[in-house]
């Protein structure tokens, strides 16, 4: 069996810790690798990055000696959806890891444009748009004085998120499986398709119960899936 690194990219404000669990999910022939980026866990003093360019620039050299010589995918959520994108493109050009998949999840294609969920608002605000648009909130937001340690990546990642534009470059040419939950309020079908263009190689959506955070409660069957792909 082909084992393959996927390269896990969470969620705006998100730590690497997040996809501990998926270490004992994930079937075999998968290996879980979850880079951290600054500004959160124990990265928590470092200023979080200020583009998703530059987030990409410090998480590709520890991908590239990680899964050196070996088959690498990366997975993304929501703003880790654009993250692994911006990797992907790094990635190809890079010598080392053999990039053999792309799925991003609940997320608009690179060219769609965003909807503004935290530039120009209020910590509060903030808060209330995750919890009741994007349904999630850490229970750490619950508490002040945490809040205010999580808010900085938080706010710097929807903000880079919001602020992102898809530089020219050729379509990658390899498979990309767009992922997304039936019920997501946010990222319709449609534009969960729209991923296509981002490739030459195979494309395909795949849609679980649940809506937008569907991932909380199906991480089981969304590994199966993905091993499943990246063994064709």
């Amino acid at each position: 069996m082909n084992h393959t690194i996927l390269v896990c990219l969470g969620f705006a404000g998100s730590g690497a810790s997040f996809f501990q669990p998926w270490r004992k999910l994930a079937p075999d022939g998968l290996e879980i690798m979850a880079p951290q980026l600054p500004g959160r866990e124990w990265l928590i003093e470092e200023e979080p990055p200020a583009d998703m360019d530059e987030a990409a620039d410090i998480l590709l050299p520890e991908i590239v000696t990680a899964a050196a010589g070996r088959r690498v995918a990366l997975f993304g959520q929501c703003f880790g959806a654009i993250l692994a994108f911006e990797l992907a493109r790094r990635l190809a050009a890079a010598e080392g890891p053999r990039l053999v998949h792309l799925f991003p999840s609940a997320s608009q294609s690179p060219w769609a444009p965003r909807p503004t969920w935290a530039t120009g608002i209020g910590d509060d605000e903030l808060v209330r748009r995750v919890r009741e648009d994007i349904g999630y909130e850490h229970e750490a937001l619950a508490e002040p004085e945490l809040r205010e340690v999580l808010l900085p990546a938080l706010r710097a990642d929807m903000e880079s998120h919001e602020a992102y534009v898809a530089a020219p470059g050729e379509p990658l040419g390899i498979p990309v499986t767009a992922l997304r939950g039936r019920q997501d309020p946010v990222v319709s079908a449609d534009e969960a398709r729209a991923w296509s263009r981002t490739t030459t190689g195979r494309f395909s959506l795949v849609e679980f119960d649940g809506p937008h955070m569907y991932l909380l409660d199906e991480a089981e069957e969304l590994l199966t899936v993905i091993a499943k792909a990246v063994a064709e």
